[in-house]
């Protein structure tokens, strides 16, 4: 089976010790190596831990599967825009478990009307891996804070709303909370 591991692998910009470390449970560098050159036979098992490593589908990983994807046409840095120099590809996000979405209606903090923020569910023993970035805490009757953690301690968050001149609000041990993980935004 002809794969497109290296591919993917390096579109996501990991190393081969990064999807090593990634794959649950963990492997070596050497054998992802194996399996992206076909020294090692990919199986069905394989392939669904090489993808979930890189947080793709495993029918991105074979060659002839119905792979979404956009081609780079161009690099921008601070010289333009350059031409690649080898063939690259960027692997459209898919969303996963505990993933939900954010609207952002009107502008706030560094958001625009419009985009569309995906947010990773934690619950309360991983609160501290959201410390400094955005997030979207329930509160009581429906209703939901968004903002800046900027606290924890053993019985409540510390929350800086986004919008300017926004006071700290504390919460009380929330049953989960949502860190943002990835915006898109239309042009």
């Amino acid at each position: 089976m002809i794969t497109r591991i290296r591919e993917v692998r390096r579109a996501r910009g990991m190393t081969l010790d990064d999807v090593a470390r990634q794959c649950s449970p963990p492997t070596t560098a050497q054998t992802i190596g194996r399996l992206e050159t076909g020294t090692r036979t990919v199986s069905i098992g394989w392939l669904n831990r090489i993808a979930a490593a890189l947080g793709v589908e495993a029918q991105d990983l074979v060659a002839a599967g119905d792979a979404s994807e956009l081609k780079v046409a161009a690099i921008v840095g601070p010289g333009g825009a350059l031409a690649p120099r080898k063939n690259a590809i960027v692997v459209a996000p898919r969303p996963v478990d505990g993933q939900i979405a954010l609207l952002v209606a009107g502008s706030v903090g560094d958001y625009r009307a419009g985009d569309e923020l995906w947010c990773d569910t934690l619950e309360a023993e991983d609160y501290g891996r959201a410390l400094n970035r955005d997030v979207l805490v329930p509160r009581p009757a429906g209703r939901f804070l968004f903002g800046r953690l900027i606290n924890r301690d053993a019985e409540k968050l510390q929350i800086l709303p986004l919008e300017a001149g926004g006071r700290q609000q504390v919460v009380s041990n929330p049953p989960w909370i949502a860190v943002a993980s990835r915006l898109v935004r239309g042009l």
